[in-house]
C-alpha cells in the first residue's frame, strides 16, 4: 500500500501527480505546512527532516521527489514514465535534481528571506536576488522547452510534473511567467492530461482557477 503524505500547493503536487499518471492505488494524507503540521511530532516520526512528500510503501518511507518519482516510474514501467535509454533516464534523473536542489532553493529566498537572513535589510536583498534567480532559472526551463514537446523531448516523463511546480508559483508570486513563450505552451498541454489537472483541482492550484 502506498500513502502520500502532501500539502496542496507545495512541492509535493509533483509526487502527487506522478502517483496518478502510473495510476497506482495510494492513500492521500494532507500535510498542512501553513499549519505546521509538517513538525508535528507524528508527522516527525514518518520524516524526521519535517518536509513533504513523503511516501509510504508497505510501512518504509521514501522522500525527496526526486526518488520518489524515479521509484514510482520503475515500478509501473508499462507507464514509460522514465526514458527507456540508460542515458537518458540519467539526464531526466539529473533534471529531476536540478529542479531540487537549485530552482526550488531560489524561490525559497524569495517567499521565505527569513529563513536565510536575520535583520530586515539583509531579507531584502535576499527576497530581491532570490527573485532574480528564480525567474532565471524559469527562463532556463523555458530555453530547455524551445522545440520539444515535453521536457525530455517527445515522451513524457516524471520531471514533467516537476518542472510544473515552479510554473505555478511563477504565477504564485506574480512573475512575468505569460513571457515564457515555450514554458506556458507547455503549461497548456499539461493541463490537458487528465491526471494533472485532477491533481491540480484537488490541490486548489491558481493554474486552474478562473
Amino acid at each position: 500500500m502506498l500513502t502520500l503524505y502532501f500539502s496542496p500547493g507545495a512541492c509535493s503536487m509533483a509526487t502527487h501527480i506522478g502517483l496518478e499518471e502510473a495510476g497506482a492505488n495510494y492513500e492521500e494524507k494532507p500535510t498542512m505546512l501553513m499549519k505546521g503540521e509538517h513538525k508535528t511530532e507524528a508527522y516527525m516520526k514518518i520524516n524526521p527532516r519535517a518536509k513533504v512528500p513523503a511516501l509510504a510503501v508497505d510501512g518504509r518511507v521514501i522522500t525527496e521527489n526526486t526518488a520518489i518519482l524515479t521509484y514510482l516510474a520503475r515500478q509501473f514501467p508499462e507507464k514509460k514514465l522514465l526514458p527507456s535509454d540508460p542515458v537518458a533516464e540519467a539526464q531526466c534523473i539529473s533534471t529531476m535534481a536540478w529542479l531540487s536542489n537549485t530552482v526550488h532553493p531560489s524561490y525559497g529566498h524569495y517567499f521565505k528571506p527569513d529563513r536565510y537572513a536575520e535583520t530586515e535589510a539583509a531579507q531584502a536583498d535576499v527576497k530581491q536576488m532570490g527573485a532574480k534567480a528564480f525567474f532565471a532559472n524559469l527562463k532556463e526551463i523555458d530555453s530547455m522547452l524551445k522545440g520539444k514537446q515535453w521536457i525530455m523531448g517527445d515522451q513524457y516523463t516524471v520531471a514533467d510534473p516537476y518542472a510544473l511546480v515552479f510554473y505555478g508559483w511563477g504565477v504564485r508570486g506574480k512573475f512575468p511567467v505569460d513571457e515564457l513563450t515555450a514554458y506556458t505552451a507547455w503549461k497548456d498541454r499539461m493541463l490537458a492530461r487528465p491526471a494533472v489537472r485532477k491533481i491540480l483541482e484537488s490541490e486548489g492550484s491558481v493554474l486552474v482557477k478562473g
